[in-house]
């Protein structure tokens, strides 16, 4: 199970997370709005990652899915389904 930690915590504490990740055998899930960001592994880690096969987008999906399932934020869907919208030119 991975440790997750905002972003802005994780700029303060970089140091200790490398140690957490490197010494501790530990992975850190950064998070942003409490969504996953990115992930701090060991080089250890990067390597068995790198020697597999490439995930499929289904593999992908399920694996980041894993990491803890976070619904939106409220007023998000409202907020960016706008944008999604098509509009014809000159409507």
């Amino acid at each position: 199970m991975a440790y997750e930690i905002p972003v802005t915590q994780a700029r303060a504490e970089l140091a200790d997370l490398i140690n957490r990740v490197v010494y501790g055998n530990e992975r850190v899930v950064v998070t942003r709005h409490g969504k996953p960001l990115v992930a701090l592994v060991s080089a250890a880690d990067l390597e068995k990652l790198e020697a597999e096969p490439e995930p499929t987008e289904e593999r992908a999906i399920s694996t980041v899915a894993a990491v803890r399932p976070v619904p939106s934020a409220p007023g998000e869907q409202g907020r960016f389904g706008i944008a999604a919208h098509h509009r014809e030119p000159g409507a």
